[in-house]
């Protein structure tokens, strides 16, 4: 890569004197991919955890991975009334109902 300095242009970004330009920059944003899973070892497999019908919903159509309120993060598949509550999603609902 050839850095070009422009001293024609005191304001330009490719002004060679960095502190008389008031000008921007861009900064790159590494690329991020969509995690679909996440392990847990399983542990978390055994309850069922809160998340909104929208976004349940919305999984069905898409396919895409939900967020429970405790941070797993997966595609629902189960009928989730055959499995106890997730312990942490229930404390963190409570907490969130709790402050109205």
């Amino acid at each position: 890569m050839t850095l070009i300095h422009n001293q024609a242009d005191p304001v330009s970004p490719l002004s060679s004197d960095p502190d008389s330009a008031a000008g921007t920059a861009v900064l790159e944003r590494p690329q991020a991919e969509e995690q679909t899973e996440r392990s847990d070892n399983g542990d978390a497999d055994r309850y069922a955890h809160y998340v909104s019908k929208d976004r349940i919903n919305e999984s069905r159509l898409t396919g895409r991975p939900v967020v429970a309120l405790c941070g797993k993060i997966w595609v629902p598949k189960h009928d989730p009334s055959q499995y106890p509550v997730c312990p942490d999603c229930r404390r963190i609902y409570e907490e969130m109902t709790k402050a109205r």
